[in-house]
């Protein structure tokens, strides 16, 4: 550190005394910025007439402040810098929040994730050094869930995309290329639902180069073949998505020696094959695509609720593309009943468009029964209101 600082092993002991003199402005923000404390914190008293609200601290907040692109705050919100253990408490609450999303309604956890970054920011004002980077860290992952929810549970993509512009400067402070990359590729899929694929594109490529710079996991570079095939899928590439998810199964085979970040909790072998059965279904490969989402359905877990309704609702198109409406029926009712038990914008996207494949179905029994429960009462108001 003394090389680091240009300081030598004279001036440190100084520093160490029971009166340490007060160094100058470059040392006080290399002190902080390494240490993660503020220099009371360290044990520096400062001179008479200089309080916390000195240049130092502003020069500090000030760039935490425009990291994270929100406007500026009072000075009075930072007057004390925090201790290390503060990071290790928000984070904690990120990683609970990150486990409440498999099971809590969406309407419900998104105020928490929101509210609990709004605390990340003010954080980042009154943190330095690696305690800052922590707390960034789990500021870009609120974000990061914050967004999730926006685009696949809400459905509302527009704010899905303010939300992750928010989350990648959060990972920048933390210094976190992985934490970019989940960023951007999430951000890809916007474009991709809208059939912008050259945004789509331009995203994902921006993912790969902060992968790049990782260490990244086999799981991880698999995720990001799965999701640049969902965007390919969308934009009716089926072969280049194809293509991905082969890769992406060869990546899996191959594994790696790096360990996936624990805030990977979206993705597995199964959630892969969950990607390739939408795309063969997709692609008109129904026999296939039937195959492979029958063997995710044996394999999710009974906690992934939520992937459980997509892939019931993609079992159903696959059936009324083969022309079998009461399989298809059969299929998107148990979709339904799981999307009362948790609810998934996503699953319900899936039952809806399966319904538009029945229209030419539409007098048949089993079709109005599916439709006496897609527009009961509580379904119809929220159809109407998404």
């Amino acid at each position: 550190m003394t090389t680091a600082l240009g300081v030598g092993v004279r001036q440190v002991r100084r520093w160490e005394s029971e009166n340490p003199p007060w160094p100058h402005p470059d040392l006080q923000q290399a002190l902080t910025e390494l240490l993660g404390q503020d220099m009371e914190s360290l044990g520096f008293t400062p001179p008479a007439g200089r309080d916390r609200s000195d240049p130092v601290r502003h020069s500090l907040v000030g760039a935490s402040v425009a990291a994270v692109g929100l406007a500026a705050v009072p000075m009075q919100s930072a007057v004390a810098m925090q201790p290390a253990s503060v990071a290790t408490d928000f984070g904690a609450v990120t990683r609970s929040h990150r486990r409440l999303y498999w099971s809590v309604a969406p309407a419900t956890l998104h105020p928490a994730a929101v509210a609990h970054a709004a605390l990340g920011c003010a954080l980042l004002t009154e943190t330095a050094g690696q305690t800052r980077r922590t707390v960034a860290a789990a500021l870009a992952q609120s974000y990061l869930l914050a967004g999730r929810i926006e685009f696949f549970d809400l459905r509302d993509g527009d704010q899905a995309a303010k939300t992750l512009l928010l989350a990648l400067p959060a990972a920048g402070q933390a210094d976190d290329p992985l934490l970019g990359s989940a960023i951007l590729a999430h951000s890809a899929y916007i474009p991709a639902w809208a059939g912008e694929r050259d945004a789509a594109v331009e995203r994902m490529v921006a993912a790969r180069t902060y992968a790049r710079r990782g260490p990244a996991s086999a799981e991880f570079l698999a995720w990001l073949d799965a999701v640049e095939a969902e965007c390919e899928t969308r934009c009716g590439n089926t072969r280049t998505a194809l293509h991905l998810i082969g890769h992406a199964e060869d990546t899996l085979a191959r594994g790696s020696e790096h360990e996936s970040p624990d805030w990977l909790d979206w993705f597995s072998p199964v959630r892969l094959a969950a990607f390739k059965g939408n795309t063969q279904l997709t692609a008109g490969h129904l026999p296939q695509a039937r195959t492979t989402l029958l063997g995710v359905l044996d394999a999710l877990a009974p906690s992934e609720e939520k992937q459980t309704t997509v892939i019931l609702g993609d079992l159903a198109a696959v059936e009324a593309a083969a022309g079998d409406p009461e399989a298809a029926c059969g299929y998107a009712v148990r979709a339904l009943d799981q999307l009362e038990r948790t609810w998934y914008a996503m699953g319900m996207d899936r039952v809806r468009e399966v319904r538009r494949a029945l229209a030419p179905h539409q007098h048949e029994r089993c079709v109005r029964e599916l439709d006496d429960r897609l527009y009961g009462w509580s379904a119809t108001v929220s159809a109407l209101s998404r």
